[in-house]
């Protein structure tokens, strides 16, 4: 999974404004009264938020469990100008992850949350985040909401064309198991040709109270949950979630 998906991520991800999520990020950060300096971006992808923070002059830290993804964010960051010493890229699986010292905020964003199925998995990194994190650091997530997995993405077929690229993706929702399948069909061009290539990818949807109780077990106390960009409270029809997560200092 991830080889050549790798390659057209980016192409998938073109309505996604880097510049307005890493803004959100910081406006999060300022609410909390907090400036972080080191970074964790957990399933990193193509890298694109991490250089967008870099940029800003934040130490970041991307971890993907693809190579293929990290060998496009190195190229990526290498374009962007990006010096070694501002960005570290692991491939580690994000359930498993682990660092050589401690972090101010991490990060798990475009619903890479709902990537991990299994809810042991997803206690094991609730708990390496509060491991890694410092005292007074912030965890932040976002998901696929159970709404959108229900009513927009069930059953449901997208698709999108250009010049160089065209895909179909079809998707079905299990509710019994919470579970989202995407099969995903790519034609990428290769000279004159168009080179066929397929992915299938699983989602699992998760509650509010699922993830609340996961993250009090792991000690860690929720601040904010937010409906998308912005700091409304979610509604039952919000699709997109944030979760602003935050670990106590000995004396909090």
């Amino acid at each position: 999974m991830y080889a050549d998906f790798a390659y057209v991520y980016d192409k998938l991800m073109y309505d996604i404004n880097y510049r307005q999520w890493a803004d959100y990020i910081e406006k999060i950060f300022e609410k909390n009264n907090i400036k972080p300096k080191i970074l964790v971006d957990l399933g990193c992808g193509t890298g694109s938020f991490c250089i967008e923070m870099c940029l800003r002059g934040y130490d970041m830290i991307g971890i993907d469990i693809s190579e293929d993804m990290l060998s496009c964010a190195l190229t990526k960051a290498k374009k962007a100008n990006i010096p070694d010493e501002k960005l570290l890229l692991l491939n580690q699986d994000m359930t498993e992850f682990e660092l050589y010292g401690s972090a101010d905020a991490i990060v798990s964003l475009m619903d890479s949350i709902n990537y991990i199925i299994s809810i042991k998995k997803l206690k094991r990194l609730f708990k390496l985040v509060m491991n890694y994190l410092n005292d007074g650091g912030l965890f932040i997530f976002d998901i696929n909401t159970i709404y959108k997995f229900e009513n927009i993405l069930n059953n449901n077929t997208f698709h999108y064309i250009d010049d160089d690229i065209a895909y179909i993706w079809e998707n079905n929702y299990k509710k019994k198991n919470k579970i989202c399948q995407f099969d995903i069909t790519f034609f990428v061009k290769e000279g004159e040709l168009f080179r066929r290539f397929d992915e299938i990818h699983y989602e699992r949807a998760y509650s509010i109270e699922e993830l609340t109780s996961i993250a009090l077990e792991s000690g860690l106390k929720v601040e904010g949950i937010y409906d998308s960009l912005s700091f409304n409270e979610p509604n039952d029809k919000s699709e997109r979630i944030f979760f602003v997560l935050k670990k106590l200092g000995h004396l909090s």
